[in-house]
Parts: C-alpha cells; structure tokens; sequence
C-alpha cells in the first residue's frame, strides 16, 4: 500500500503541482513587497485625478469609496507575471529536464517490484491469510 503511494507521489505532474503551489505561495510575500515598493510608486508617477492614491480616478467627485484604482490592477497582473515565471523557471523547466533524462534511461524513475518480489509479497499474504483464518474460523 504504501509502494503504491510512492509511487503516486513520484509521478511528474503530482510533484510539479505540490512544489508550485509551495514556491508560489513562498514568493508571493516577496514579490508583492517588490511590486509595492518599487513598481507600483514608479505606475502612480504616471499620475490621475488624485496624485496621492495614484493612477485611477473617482467615478463619484468626493466620494473615495468610488475610486478606480487601475494601479493597482496593473500592479497584480505584474506580481502574477513575476511569480509564473518563478515557478516556470524553478519548477517546470528543471522537472522538465528530469522527466527527458528518465525516458533516456539516464535517470532511473519509481523502480518497479520484480516477479520474484511480487511472489514473495502474495506468498506472505496467503501465510499471514492461512494463520489468521485457522485461529478465527468463525470471521
């Protein structure tokens, strides 16, 4: 069972999916500081009808809770190019790599169990089956 469980771990496309998420989720914190303290100031620069909140304007005069923030979407979309392209360049290609070096036959994958290995796992289990089912024959 637990043989079975390695080896659903190993395939490629499970490992890509746990280390992206792990990574992404890591660089986030880094890359929104960066987005927020040097490229967002740099977008606000570009101006608006309040140079304060930065690019965007109200859609109601005097009423903030109006204000359309298009720095601030701008700055999303670059924190989702940075961090895609960390795990692209982290992730992906490497485990890509590995992948090609395995159908190669440079890099062994999951070994798989011999016949000897697998006649010797099912003969314990008809042992261990025989012995349980003597003691308790009313199971």
């Amino acid at each position: 069972m637990l043989k079975g469980f390695k080896d659903f771990l190993m395939r490629g496309n499970v490992v890509d999916l746990a280390v992206a998420v792990v990574i992404g989720a890591a660089f986030t914190a880094i890359v929104t500081a960066f987005t927020n303290g040097l490229i967002k100031p740099l977008i606000n620069a570009l101006g608006g009808s309040d140079a304060a909140k930065g690019l965007g304007f109200n859609v109601l005069h005097g009423n903030d809770s109006t204000f359309m923030d298009f720095g601030g979407v701008i700055n999303a979309a670059i924190n989702f190019v940075i961090v895609a392209a960390i795990v692209y360049f982290l992730i992906v290609l490497p485990m890509k790599h590995v992948q090609e070096r395995r159908k190669r036959g440079e890099e062994k994958g999951p070994a798989e169990p011999t016949d000897v290995e697998l006649l010797t796992e099912i003969r314990d289990l008809l042992r261990a089956q025989q012995g349980n089912g003597s003691s308790s024959s009313g199971n």
